[in-house]
């Protein structure tokens, strides 16, 4: 194996593939980066027998070969080179690197011993890039971090059609978000519970390219797990699937909401934060709304406390009701309209969180931020 790589090209390659190596791995050769040169191209690729991730960049291939070494070694090591041509050959069963004045010589682990990547499913649709990371990012919050609970680490999304819906919750919040995108057949339907860090690392990494590329397994074959895929340019990436019957959450929305308060957004993001200050550990946010005004409040007179009060425009009878700060200021802060619009079926009932564009105009309800209300002392 001998080939000639720019510096800019291997260090994006090589971050790509080795975000498929785990911290721990369980076995020696997971810890390793396969690199495949064949072709005038460099393939990078790594699994650990649940997310695999692959890039394929041009290079200048002189002899063909295989090689498996250190992810994080050689991700270091390409982040740290000079903008410069980088040689690779593999001598002596290690894998010489050289780049203007600096040389490294790596081990090597055996490739045979390396798991095959799954094959990737067949397409079926794309979604724009930014669109998929913006919503991805507005549902993951609420994701649980909870592992005893895995089935709700995971991100539920539901096809139908040009419909996807992307759903995440930690049993004390629910976030969804409803979004278009372009499916292979206008009639698929199609579910898959995804782990929360994975569809993150992926929003995060595809947002260079126009489209993402979606594919889900039936995993039809015995044995083989059910995986979706995503690919983006020369990227790849799968995951399997998680198993389990996911909560039916889309009934905690409410049906009907008589009381309606309307703020200003990051109005109420810097007020709750200066909340917090005086706020104990595991003690709530006051809000409570009369006709015009919204009063914030956190703390107990007996030691620090504090209170606001900003605009706000309510309908309904008057509510005063508690939440989480942290919960509150992190759904509020995945909002990108300027106005918050705060639904109420009754204050110890969950409340619905939207976005608006103006005050008096109407909530965009494609993404909703449900929060459970925290009950507090008088």
């Amino acid at each position: 194996m001998k080939f000639t790589v720019t510096r800019e090209v291997l260090a994006e390659a090589i971050s790509w593939g080795s975000r498929a190596v785990p911290q721990r791995p369980a076995i020696p050769v997971l810890s390793g980066v396969r690199l495949s040169a064949a072709d005038e191209s460099l393939v990078i690729s790594a699994f650990d027998y649940e997310t695999s991730a692959k890039a394929e960049v041009p290079a200048e291939v002189e002899e063909p070969g295989e090689a498996l070494v250190s992810g994080r070694l050689l991700s270091d090591i390409a982040k740290l080179l000079p903008s410069k041509p980088v040689q690779f050959s593999l001598v002596d069963g290690k894998v010489e690197i050289r780049c203007a004045s600096s040389n490294y010589v790596l081990a090597t682990m055996p490739v045979e011993d390396y798991p095959a990547l799954p094959n990737f499913p067949d397409i079926d649709g794309s979604i724009d890039a930014s669109d998929l990371a913006t919503a991805v990012s507005q549902v993951a919050i609420a994701a649980s971090k909870d592992e005893t609970l895995p089935l709700l680490t995971g991100v539920m999304v539901e096809i139908n059609g040009a419909n996807m819906t992307l759903m995440a919750t930690d049993r004390y919040r629910l976030a969804m978000r409803e979004l278009m995108w372009h499916p292979s057949v206008t009639d698929l339907k199609a579910s898959a519970l995804i782990r929360s860090k994975v569809l993150s690392e992926v929003a995060k990494t595809m947002t260079s390219s126009g489209n993402v590329s979606l594919a889900f397994s039936d995993a039809k074959i015995p044995g083989q797990s059910r995986i979706v895929g995503f690919a983006a340019g020369e990227r790849m990436t799968t995951s399997n699937l998680m198993d389990g019957d996911y909560p039916p959450v889309r009934g905690l929305f409410p049906d009907n909401t008589p009381i309606h308060a309307v703020v200003n957004r990051q109005e109420l993001i810097d007020a709750t934060r200066r909340m917090k200050l005086v706020a104990e550990r595991n003690t709530p946010v006051r809000l409570s709304f009369s006709d015009g005004t919204l009063t914030l409040s956190a703390g107990t007179g007996e030691d620090a406390h504090a209170t606001e009060a900003m605009q706000a425009v309510l309908q309904g009878e008057e509510i005063t009701t508690a939440f989480n700060p942290n919960f509150l200021t992190e759904g509020l802060a995945v909002i990108n309209e300027p106005y918050i619009r705060m639904s109420f079926v009754h204050a110890s009932k969950p409340a619905v969180l939207t976005g608006q564009a103006e005050l008096d105009g109407e909530d965009d309800k494609s993404f909703r931020y449900l929060l459970m209300p925290i009950r507090y002392g008088a």
